[in-house]
């Protein structure tokens, strides 16, 4: 299925790239939660790994809305920021080939952890970068 806002090269290429990402969740009295996670790309939308029961997974079933800020890993003035919905949860096989690829790239191997993930795509409704230096 195609994004109805797509994320350009630019982004995508920054968020398959192993960054420094944030998520930002809304917690159940409206006040932001942040936390630091592996990022990758999937099918144009931007996908995260979680324990089902985590405070982010939490917060993004019950309210969809997040933000996702993105830092080079090898250029801390290279930045995106993309801002949008969880508009898919996947689970089992699924769930693994995914967190084992963004595995790869974080750490070059499998991620160690078979059970107790899921991974949560988010479809953009704005999406930018840009580089200092």
């Amino acid at each position: 299925m195609t994004p109805e806002h797509p994320i350009d090269s630019t982004v995508a290429e920054l968020v398959d790239a192993a960054p420094l990402a944030h998520l930002a969740t809304l917690m159940p009295d409206g006040s932001p939660h942040s936390v630091p996670l592996w990022v990758g790309m999937h099918e144009g939308r931007v996908a995260f790994l979680t324990s089902p029961g985590s405070q982010k997974a939490r917060n993004a079933e019950r309210d969809p809305r997040v933000s996702i800020s993105v830092t080079a890993a090898d250029n801390p003035m290279t930045m995106a920021q993309i801002r949008g919905r969880v508009v898919e949860r996947l689970e089992g096989d699924a769930a693994f080939l995914l967190i084992d690829q963004l595995a790869q790239r974080y750490t070059g191997q499998d991620y160690p952890l078979r059970e107790d993930r899921v991974v949560f795509l988010v479809e953009s409704d704005r999406a930018w970068a840009q580089s200092f230096g």
